[in-house]
């Protein structure tokens, strides 16, 4: 196999406390290469989004390894975690999660200007530029469309060209026009720029443009299937 880009080894996790403290992930090992496109698919409540945010470091397992970019997540503290975060995935939401009171240009300059990066602004009009929104850098998300709000979310998690892209549901708001269009400039993204992108989607159509699809299903893989050759 190329080399990892992430690798999960044993990883269980459980969320919340007391009587409602879930088991969602049980020992889950994973590698995904450097330069792959993977779905992850499953049920409503298979664990699959709470996976994405584990190999991003938005979720701490209880046990097990996590390793991205031949870095243990286990061995970094919340600030050196959020600044590899920062640095080496970039990640997209269903719900854009952008901030409101700023334009598109400055929400896409934002991860660049808490890192104190040289030239944000000129760096984030090149990336709105890349998602075709270099007509919309001065308004705000309230004015612009779902399919606008996404791309400007994608040039945010894109802007400090990170190895790693990952999308929770990315089309899961939008219309199918709207969401194909948006899933094409990810697809785009990724073989420009020789990014690593993991997906979790329900459209398995979807999850068959990916070269490999993992299924879960009540906290543990199923299945880890190649795309078939054409």
């Amino acid at each position: 196999m190329q080399d990892k880009a992430i690798a999960l080894q044993d990883v269980d996790l459980s969320l919340g406390r007391g009587a409602a403290r879930v088991h969602i992930l049980k020992g889950v090992s994973l590698s995904i290469g450097r330069g792959e496109a993977v779905g992850l698919v499953g049920p409503s409540g298979s664990g699959k989004s709470t996976l994405l945010m584990t190999m991003a470091g938005l979720e701490r397992p209880d046990s097990g390894k996590v390793i991205v970019e031949g870095t243990d997540l286990s061995g970094l503290d919340e600030d050196a975690l959020a600044r590899f975060r920062g640095r080496r995935i970039g990640i997209v939401f269903q719900s854009f999660h952008l901030v409101p009171t700023m334009t598109a240009l400055e929400n896409v300059a934002l991860p660049l200007e808490l890192a104190g990066e040289a030239e944000a602004f000129e760096r984030a009009e090149a990336e709105l530029q890349a998602v075709g929104l270099g007509h919309r850098l001065h308004h705000y998300p309230a004015q612009l469309s779902g399919g606008e709000q996404q791309r400007v979310a994608i040039a945010r998690a894109i802007v400090p060209n990170p190895a790693i892209l990952v999308a929770d549901e990315p089309t899961g708001n939008l219309d199918e026009n709207t969401g194909g269009s948006i899933i094409d400039l990810l697809f785009a993204l990724k073989r420009d720029r020789g990014s690593t992108l993991i997906l979790v989607t329900h459209d398995l159509n979807l999850a068959h443009l990916c070269d490999r699809t993992v299924r879960l299903r009540s906290g543990v893989i199923e299945a880890d299937l190649a795309k078939a050759s054409a």
